[in-house]
């Protein structure tokens, strides 16, 4: 195991978050691919749980932790430094890891504002009590976000499309896992 990893158990609630793209810096600094605009569960959290890259060599196996002293945003892109990684070497090693981090260190969300992975799984239903489908997943269309949904229709899978706005969301309700929306069977 490298310095400044510890051997864990990947929580029950982790979720991929990022990749470590390469070391930055020649003290021990990596820079880390975040897969979302707003990387602020990177920020909050101290914890990392890495998994090594699917390609090449690993310079780990399992699950490993990862203590994290300092991530910021940097251009495009977010650096970050962690206990017992010192230097240049020990951050090229972590190259390609997979970066996951428990849903519950994530900050809480604003008012009528949502993570993804929340909206995955859940029912939507119209202002007639219609299903419509169960949330499979989103899609970042530039000018707005696209919920697409999956249904059953004469033994076949289905796909629907409806925009994340407010012109056609009621109303999320993450604890009974349901959305209602004014949005037709037939559209």
């Amino acid at each position: 195991m490298l310095t400044g990893l510890e051997t864990a158990e990947l929580p029950a609630d982790a979720i991929e978050v990022g990749r470590i793209a390469d070391a930055w810096g020649i003290k021990g600094w990596f820079k880390v691919l975040p897969y979302s605009a707003h990387p602020e569960a990177l920020f909050s959290s101290k914890r990392w749980f890495l998994m090594p890259s699917e390609r090449g060599a690993p310079a780990f196996s399992g699950v490993a932790q990862l203590s994290v002293k300092e991530a910021k945003q940097h251009s495009d892109s977010v650096v970050a430094c962690a206990n017992g990684v010192d230097e240049r070497s020990a951050a090229e090693a972590l190259r390609g890891s997979r970066i996951f981090i428990s849903r519950s260190s994530f900050p809480t969300a604003a008012e009528n504002e949502y993570y993804w992975v929340d909206l995955i799984g859940l029912d939507v239903l119209n202002r007639q009590d219609e299903a419509l489908g169960v949330v499979r997943e989103l899609l970042s269309t530039g000018a707005q976000t696209v919920l697409v949904l999956e249904y059953q229709q004469d033994d076949k899978t289905c796909e629907r499309m409806i925009p994340f706005v407010s012109a056609y969301v009621d109303d999320v309700d993450l604890k009974a896992r349901r959305i209602r929306v004014d949005w037709q069977l037939d559209y």
